[in-house]
């Protein structure tokens, strides 16, 4: 891989990508959610963290193995791509593998135990990681951005 293309994803890139996969996991979910446990899941405090065997299947298996996959198959979520980043062995460049991207997910919990501070880690890191990118190894890269076509005013 050719590092010349290629800068470290910074940490408001990263947020903007994370936003973009909240809003597609809860285009998904929530219709799910409501359709088994009606409206009152959201204003129930009685639930808890897990309402049930659906919630936790709904909530949280199936968006683990829906962020795997795609990290595995595109180096990327759907939010990363909108970025044009993706994860990268921190070491080689290369694709990072399977293994590293399963350990990267369960570091993220690591990372935002203490107040997010691992994952706010990534705006004062000099290759702008997070603590899960250290436990994994890895690296969130994007193409260098050569800007738009800059403003020409004809002269009057």
């Amino acid at each position: 891989m050719e590092s010349k293309q290629y800068e470290y994803a910074g940490f408001w890139a990263r947020t903007g990508a994370t936003i973009i996969d909240t809003i597609l996991l809860l285009l998904i979910t929530t219709p799910l959610l409501v359709s088994i446990y009606g409206w009152s899941y959201y204003t129930n405090e009685s639930y808890g963290l897990i309402a049930g065997p659906a919630d936790f299947l709904i909530s949280w298996v199936i968006p683990a193995i829906a962020v795997i996959v795609f990290w595995i198959i595109k180096q990327a979520t759907p939010g990363k791509m909108a970025i044009s980043s993706k994860i990268v062995d921190a070491t080689t460049g290369n694709p990072a593998s399977p293994a590293q991207l399963i350990g990267r997910y369960f570091a993220y919990f690591i990372s935002a135990i203490p107040l997010c501070l691992g994952i706010i880690w990534v705006a004062f890191d000099k290759r702008k990681q997070g603590w899960h990118d250290k436990l994994a190894g890895t690296v969130v890269i994007k193409k260098v951005s050569t800007g738009p076509e800059p403003v020409k005013f004809e002269s009057v």
